[in-house]
Order: C-alpha cells, then sequence, then structure tokens
C-alpha cells in the first residue's frame, strides 16, 4: 500500500461552506513529499482562504520559509520524509520563530511520533488517516491560537505577570527566571500565563486543555502531559522532582512560585 493510499480514504473535500473565523487570509507552510497528499491538503487549506506555500521535502520547507522572511503562522509538517525529516524541519522552524503554529502529520501506527514531535516544539498533531474536515478544525484551532496570542503581543492591557523568581511579559511572549530568558514556544507560553493567572490553584488537565486548545479541540488531553514535561523541562532545576509545575494527581497541575 503507499502512503497516498494509506493516508486518505478518499481524496474528496467538502464545499466550501467553512468560514476561516472572520480572520484575514494567513499563511500556511504545508511540507509533504507525497504529492497526492500535498495537493489534498494544499487544496482544502486554500479553497477556505489561508494563503499556502508548498514544499516537497524539509530542505525545501526551510529554504521556503527562509524566502518568505518567516512570513508564516501556521506550518503543516510530515514526520517521515527523506533527507531533513519532519522532525529536524520542526525544531529548526521553533529555533527561528517561537510563535508559529505547527502541526505534525503522523501514521496511526507511529504512537512515538506524536510525542517526539511535541516534545521538540509542535503544537499539535494529526494522525492519518484524516478527513478535510478534522484538518482544517485543527489548522482553525491553531490558527485562532496564534492569532490571538499575536493580538495580545501588540494590544495588551498588563505588560507582565510576576510569580517568584519569575516573570512573564505577556508583550514579548518571555519568561524570565532569576533574570535569565527562557524560550517559550505559544502554546508553553499560554500554559504559563494560565498558571500565573490562577497561583496555587489545582487546575483540571481538561480545563488546561481548554483554554490552551479550544473547546473544539478534537484530539487527545496527553498533549497537555507532553507540554508539561517540556516546561518542566525549562523552567525547572530537577524536572524529575518538580518544585513548581506540581502534579495533583488525578485531576491536574498546579503552579507554585516557591515563595
Amino acid at each position: 500500500m503507499t502512503k497516498s493510499r494509506q493516508v486518505f480514504p478518499h481524496l474528496i473535500s467538502r464545499e466550501s461552506d467553512h468560514s476561516n473565523g472572520g480572520f484575514d487570509m494567513k499563511k500556511i507552510l504545508v511540507c509533504e513529499d507525497e504529492a497526492a497528499i500535498r495537493d489534498f491538503v494544499v487544496i482544502n487549506l486554500t479553497r477556505v482562504g489561508y494563503d499556502v506555500v508548498e514544499a516537497d521535502c524539509g530542505e525545501a520547507a526551510l529554504q521556503k520559509y527562509e524566502e518568505n522572511n518567516g512570513d508564516f503562522d501556521v506550518a503543516i509538517l510530515d514526520v517521515m520524509m527523506p533527507g531533513i525529516d519532519g522532525f529536524q524541519v520542526c525544531k529548526e522552524l521553533r529555533k527561528r520563530n517561537g510563535g508559529i503554529g505547527i502541526i505534525m502529520l503522523s501514521a496511526k501506527t507511529q504512537e512515538m511520533d506524536k510525542v517526539t514531535g511535541l516534545m521538540l516544539g509542535a503544537d499539535d498533531y494529526v494522525t492519518k488517516p484524516f478527513s478535510p474536515s478534522e484538518l482544517l478544525a485543527r489548522v482553525d484551532s491553531l490558527y485562532r491560537r496564534v492569532a490571538l496570542a499575536q493580538s495580545h503581543s501588540e494590544n495588551n492591557f498588563k505588560e507582565e505577570l510576576k510569580s517568584g523568581e519569575f516573570t512573564l511579559n505577556l508583550r514579548n511572549r518571555a519568561l524570565m527566571k532569576s533574570g535569565k530568558m527562557i524560550e517559550l514556544t505559544q502554546v508553553e507560553f499560554q500554559i504559563m500565563e494560565y498558571f500565573f493567572s490562577n497561583p496555587g490553584v489545582a487546575l483540571d488537565r481538561i480545563d488546561i486543555l481548554n483554554h490552551v486548545w479550544g473547546d473544539a479541540y478534537v484530539g487527545e488531553d496527553k498533549i497537555v502531559d507532553v507540554n508539561i514535561r517540556r516546561l518542566r523541562m525549562k523552567v525547572e532545576d530537577e524536572p524529575s522532582n518538580p518544585k513548581h509545575i506540581i502534579t495533583v494527581w488525578g485531576l491536574g497541575y498546579k503552579w507554585d512560585s516557591g515563595e
């Protein structure tokens, strides 16, 4: 079975009754080496108003990113590609742009790909095979989060949130720990903003999921756990013995400033 046949039970999209929520056209980078799959994704995204730049390999994706001066809101990356794979592209894009939304495409049998991609900085993953409606819902959800974060950066009412030795700058989406900068993805930033706004409060995993990913998110809630694990690696002195991001067994997590 070829890769393209495995991914899609059909290549028929729904009609263009889909709305991108009233936002202006935004740019998406699609990197997929299988032409049939890439065409499927590009056609469906273009049909609902997205400006799509396509690449057929990892090297081309990074080149397209540079040619467009990094002016992308979302990137969709297939994991399995010859040469530079999706993981490497994800890692490179995240180094260059903490605010870009990244969705990984992975086969259902490659469960570890999901965790690996998220740990490298991806915001979401879509499991093959997927329908046009699922793909568009996930892209729309991620784009709205990116657009909202950008809006907050440009028009926020409060410059900073402080918690113990930590300072979260709401304008540049940066986290400082004792004066030292900690780079955050836009998802990590939103989780930290939620923690800082609810210090010492036990937050249900589903509440975190809904706050960051939105009520319409159709993925698994373990995406929260993977992002918490990644955050602990950045903010904790001993990630295996966290003092700030505390697990509340049977519920979720809470933030402890350490004061």
